[in-house]
């Protein structure tokens, strides 16, 4: 699954973002309160494609859905219909459980993906863009409670 992971990356041009480890990994899907789930296809004992996902929740609907985080197809291995049952058995899973929803984000430049996902019948958000905290922002806005609780 590591190799998928790096990989995505590499297609995504962030080659050096992956800081997810193995441990990370099996901690997150095996432990004692797993909160990330993954779907992988298997071929000749190789993981050859994934799709990783986490429960999420709407507030108008009242009941939860599904995020898709990462749906990768080892390149070698496209067009042999992976993805799509990946992602069937993603929606497989909202309608067996009653989610209303399933979403994922797709980087706007990746035409080859949003022609796919367009295919299968999804729509794009329009007008909502994904917000994001990390590095030194997270941590500012994170220390900043304390002083809000002491009211400075």
């Amino acid at each position: 699954m590591q190799a998928c992971i790096q990989a995505l990356a590499d297609y995504e041009r962030e080659p050096d973002a992956v800081q997810a480890t193995s441990e990370d990994l099996t901690r997150v899907l095996f432990g004692e309160s797993p909160s990330v789930f993954a779907h992988v296809v298997e071929k000749a004992g190789r993981i050859v494609a994934i799709a990783i996902w986490f429960l999420n929740y709407s507030t108008w609907t009242g009941r939860n859905g599904i995020w898709l985080e990462d749906l990768f197809v080892a390149e070698s291995e496209r067009k042999n219909g992976y993805g799509k049952a990946l992602l069937a058995a993603l929606a497989a899973e909202c309608v067996a459980q009653g989610y209303r929803r399933f979403e994922w984000s797709v980087l706007d430049w990746n035409e080859p993906s949003i022609g796919f996902y367009r295919a299968l019948g999804a729509t794009p958000m329009a007008e909502w863009t994904t917000m994001r905290l990390a590095g030194d922002a997270l941590a500012a806005l994170g220390s900043s409670l304390s002083r809000v609780a002491r009211g400075a």
